[in-house]
């Protein structure tokens, strides 16, 4: 096999498998790709009591929604390595699994999304947070 690498992402995770990965692992990293309206409205993972923060890169540029194409510099620049284990989390698991494919693409290794997201999917009424998610789980999170 040499050095060929399969392709895709390391697969999904659920928020608690994240959060117990964050726990236990001082060089797991978690990557809220959502924009900068929904971190400023709806809130971020509060991970201070593991003495960790969310790395904050959008995945898509708010209004426009265009693919961020400086996404993989941006997490080099906040250095996250390669090697590293990198928890991508958005609203509902779509945005962060194409940023988790695309990472790995770019040679990151362990590169996980979060599935079901911060606010998870919509209920019966539309709204978000209450059926899964991160929200939903009862995991810390802060308003900014």
């Amino acid at each position: 096999m040499g050095k060929e690498r399969m392709a895709g992402f390391a697969g999904d995770v659920s928020v608690t498998e994240a959060w117990e990965a964050l726990e236990k692992n001082p060089d797991a990293v978690l990557v809220d790709v959502r924009t900068d309206a929904e971190w400023n409205f709806v809130g971020i993972s509060d991970l201070s009591s593991l003495d960790k923060s969310s790395v904050l890169i959008s995945w898509q540029i708010y209004p426009s929604m265009q693919i961020n194409s400086e996404f993989v510099a941006m997490m080099q620049q906040q250095g996250i390595g390669t090697t590293d284990p990198v928890y991508f989390l958005c609203r509902s698991g779509v945005r962060s699994r194409a940023a988790a494919e695309k990472a790995t693409a770019e040679g990151y290794q362990a590169c996980y999304n979060i599935a079901g997201g911060f606010e998870g999917d919509r209920d019966q009424n539309n709204h978000r947070g209450r059926l899964n998610g991160w929200k939903a789980a009862g995991l810390p999170w802060i308003q900014q």
